[in-house]
């Protein structure tokens, strides 16, 4: 296998981009902080062009393994709505980014707290502290907005934004996209790949990391990684409807060889882009016919295949990192 040899997951054909973008309005931007021992920053998912905070977005979440540091899950499960765009950082900037977002949600919306709800900000973390200077917290407000004015259709990705100081399989990861076309409707994956040991890697079935493995010294440390699965669906799905599915980005992770381990912090996001609940009660509420459950095993078949795509394509994008007291992670493609 050379390193030209990106395999394509699964039976199902890929949307034009092969990104959580072909799903329309889904944009994504980064800001990249990468001098010396700070390499870590912000990505933005902006669910559509509009506020979410006024034309929420039905969701759900699935926590695989709960060694994590979010915030806003409680209230997606309990309203089953976003109300922000998804952020993705490192575990120490999680309570900065979350403060950018509801400022930028007061920005837009000056009742917002007043006259008009509070917001649920919506943050997802991982530990990037092997080659980041975690404890420098550098990550702030404008990263955020800078990562949201970047968004866009073309998704950039490898070691940018939340994954420039990420590893996977104890090599370079970070950010990876992929889609998937079934039934009529595309589901979009999009993950922040942090976890797994080398000896795991599994790529396309085949035990590539046992091979690897064989050549470097054996790392006895425990996997302390993690990794964030975001989904995006045109599907009229419910709220259940997309827990469910979030619940297959599982199998896509699980078929790269990770066991989800216990100092990992596995989160799985699911939304759909074909309606949204608005914000006042005033407003007409959504009125369409949700898919009927018997159909949605092809959009769980396309969530397994896009999830296990984006995270090699995290890893074949990946750039070699060196940072945090000259510790490096080497790229996949170069090893291969």
């Amino acid at each position: 296998m050379s390193s030209m040899d990106l395999p394509f997951i699964g039976r199902l054909t890929a949307g034009a981009r092969d990104a959580i973008s072909d799903l329309a309005g889904v944009t994504v931007g980064h800001c990249t902080l990468a001098e010396g021992d700070v390499q870590t920053g912000v990505t933005v998912v902006r669910p559509h062009a509009g506020d979410p905070y006024r034309d929420r977005v039905p969701a759900a979440a699935v926590v695989l393994n709960g060694f994590g540091k979010s915030v806003g899950l409680v209230q997606v499960e309990e309203l089953g709505v976003l109300e922000t765009p998804i952020a993705l950082t490192n575990t120490f900037s999680v309570a900065a980014v979350a403060q950018a977002q509801i400022r930028s949600c007061i920005a837009a919306n000056p009742e917002c707290g007043r006259g008009l709800a509070t917001v649920n900000p919506l943050v997802f973390e991982c530990n990037d502290g092997f080659l980041n200077d975690i404890q420098r917290m550098v990550v702030g407000e404008p990263h955020y907005l800078q990562a949201l004015a970047n968004a866009s259709a073309q998704v950039e990705e490898g070691a940018v934004g939340a994954g420039r100081g990420m590893s996977c399989f104890e090599l370079k990861g970070g950010i990876g996209t992929a889609s998937r076309v079934a039934g009529g409707h595309t589901v979009g994956a999009l993950v922040l790949a942090n976890f797994g040991k080398l000896h795991q890697l599994r790529i396309a079935g085949a035990p590539v990391g046992e091979t690897l493995a064989g050549r470097r010294a054996s790392d006895a440390s425990p996997e302390k990684g993690s990794i964030i699965l975001l989904l995006a669906t045109d599907a009229p799905l419910d709220a259940r409807q997309l827990r469910r599915l979030a619940l297959r980005a599982g199998a896509g992770l699980a078929r790269t060889g990770s066991v989800f381990g216990h100092g990992s912090g596995d989160i799985a996001l699911a939304f759909s882009t074909a309606y949204t609940v608005p914000l006042e009660a005033t407003r007409p509420m959504p009125a369409l016919a949700m898919l009927h459950e018997s159909l949605i095993d092809k959009l769980f078949e396309a969530a397994a295949d896009s999830t296990e795509q984006s995270i090699l394509r995290a890893l074949w994008r990946a750039t070699p990192v060196t940072g945090r007291d000259g510790n490096q992670r080497e790229a996949l493609t170069d090893l291969l």
